[in-house]
């Protein structure tokens, strides 16, 4: 009886440690992903759980949208690995990627990324110099074109000094400043095309920064290369319909390409690590 249960034991001791051992089906695991929040909880559910749902269809991979508050919640989950895939703007890649190795899969390539500062059709504001001393809303302090850069631009280039609003997501910088709450906003051309007809009517833009790559889709390497891969292939199969191409415009991306680290080291040298926040 003693030897036949050692074997036993043996025996199931030997299938835990191949259970164990065995690697996770991506198909039988749910992903998270992360978004940096641009616009409001709601229309950012709109725009990607149809991208998702396509995408699964396609993988067989189960993608669940996770929401964050604000751009600082987003950021917080982000650097410390909470998402599986996180879509994220590029400045965010370069500092999960140091942190947590996050791996760039795909990004528009059919246009850059800029940042640009609005004021009211009607303002006095005519150019940078005016909003010395001023109200300037931004999504929050890392926003990149939105909000990093025009900071440093600010700083470096112009020598002003603006007081700052932290207003969570993109739609509320449009919108404080056709409401008066601040004299001008940060934000960046693909957010501002993608607002109301009667907010856009009522704002115009007096600064443009400098071009980049734009946002990636990019993976945690806990979820292995033969996923990642997976994923990046049918994200890149979106465009391939007019359908899925309406898809991809509402995040908004033009047309989505391979991405790599190598499109987004050219930020390195730009000197925003002056005015990132921790």
């Amino acid at each position: 009886m003693k030897i036949h249960y050692l074997k036993v034991l043996r025996a199931f001791s030997i299938t835990l440690i191949m259970c164990v051992a065995a690697p996770v089906n991506a198909a039988e695991k749910t992903l998270r992903l992360g978004v940096v929040p641009q616009f409001d909880a709601r229309k950012t559910r709109m725009v990607w759980q149809p991208i998702l749902t396509s995408l699964e269809e396609q993988t067989g991979i189960h993608i669940e949208l996770v929401g964050s508050p604000g751009i600082p919640e987003f950021e917080k989950q982000l650097m410390a690995g909470e998402f599986d895939l996180a879509y994220m703007n590029p400045y965010h890649l370069l500092k999960a990627n140091d942190a947590q190795g996050y791996i760039p899969l795909v990004r528009d390539v059919g246009r850059t990324l800029f940042g640009i500062v609005v004021t009211r059709k009607d303002s006095p504001v005519q150019d940078i110099y005016d909003l010395d001393g001023k109200t300037v809303a931004f999504p929050a302090p890392n926003a990149l074109g939105a909000a990093l850069i025009p900071r440093a631009e600010f700083g470096e280039s112009y020598g002003i000094s603006i007081q700052p609003v932290y207003v969570k997501n993109h739609s509320s910088v449009y919108l404080n400043v056709v409401t008066g709450q601040a004299a001008a906003g940060g934000g960046i051309q693909k957010t501002l095309q993608s607002q109301p007809e009667y907010v856009r009517n009522e704002l115009r833009v007096i600064y443009k920064t400098p071009e980049v790559a734009p946002h990636p889709l990019a993976a945690h390497p806990r979820i292995g290369e033969e996923t990642w891969s997976s994923i990046s292939k049918a994200f890149l199969q979106l465009g391939d319909t007019q359908a899925d191409s309406a898809l991809l415009a509402r995040i908004p991306m033009k047309q989505a390409g391979q991405a790599s680290m190598v499109d987004y080291e050219p930020l390195r040298k730009m000197g925003l690590d002056k005015y990132y926040v921790q």
